[in-house]
């Protein structure tokens, strides 16, 4: 086994966990992180996408008892099966988009240059989101997300299909897109999460089936190494997220977005780092 691919995997493990859950972009930095380690072939590309599944097991586990509390009243607990309709509702626009133009966006989205742009437009639109809300907090009207309604879920599931392009964040899109939509910080971020676990399981089951043709056993140990790492580095950022959305806005993320991305242009501009597409 090749000892220095299994070092790449675990660095790419821990940006996986580090950034999923993060409106900073997970793909975004896992595009970038594997140009600079010569991580970026095809089937790195399905690695990328297999981690998730790591990163989404911490969120179980973080979030066990409502979501087995959801599980056990679906058939007696209106408030479960609310929420648990919500989810469907909100995760099936990425479904049936992510079948439509997710091999043309693979195509041709998934490149430094453009991870860097969307970066930008990001922290720009974080930035507004939060002004907003800060300028007139009654624009909150939902505090939690169990009191969300059908057509709440429907705006944040087409909100989380603007992550399709690279560098998004379907973290950052589904949270901000939830504030702009009347959503506390809170509520949008819990959402968020829950809304985390049938589409990035899906989306890891989906690519894993589909490039299976790329896949050996030999590859086992490096998939299990990325798994672990993003697992534990996403149940460590999950449960510090949790507790500093509780006194902080989301500003600080922004300005990490617009300063990154200015440096991988910068950077690409001046010759200084080669980016690889």
């Amino acid at each position: 086994m090749d000892f220095a691919l299994l070092i790449k995997a675990a660095i790419m493990g821990v940006v996986e966990g580090l950034t999923e859950f993060l409106p900073i972009s997970s793909t975004g930095h896992l595009i970038l992180a594997g140009a600079l380690l010569g991580f970026d072939d095809e089937k790195a590309k399905v690695f990328d996408i297999a981690i998730q599944t790591g990163a989404i097991f911490a969120v179980i586990m973080v979030y066990w008892n409502k979501l087995r509390a959801t599980v056990t009243g679906l058939g007696r607990e209106p408030k479960a099966q609310r929420l648990a309709l919500n989810v469907l509702i909100a995760f099936v626009p990425a479904v049936l988009l992510g079948l439509l133009f997710g091999k043309a966006i693979k195509a041709h989205l998934f490149t430094p240059t453009v991870v860097a742009s969307t970066f930008i437009i990001g922290g720009l639109i974080i930035l507004w989101a939060e002004r907003r809300q800060a300028r007139n907090p009654a624009v909150a009207r939902i505090h939690d997300a169990d009191d969300m309604t059908p057509l709440d879920a429907l705006k944040v599931g087409l909100a989380q299909c603007l992550a399709m392009v690279p560098g998004t964040s379907r973290s950052g899109a589904t949270i901000i897109g939830g504030m702009l939509l009347g959503l506390s910080r809170k509520a949008a971020t819990d959402f968020s999460f829950y809304l985390a676990i049938p589409t990035l399981i899906g989306a890891g089951a989906y690519s894993l089936y589909k490039e299976r043709a790329l896949l050996s056993l030999a590859d086992l140990p490096v998939f299990t190494v990325g798994l672990v790492f993003s697992f534990l580095s996403a149940w460590l950022c999950v449960r510090w997220l949790l507790r500093f959305i509780a006194t902080h806005s989301f500003t600080g993320f922004a300005w990490y977005r617009i300063v990154f991305g200015l440096v991988v242009l910068g950077t690409a501009w001046s010759g200084l780092v080669t980016w690889a597409a």
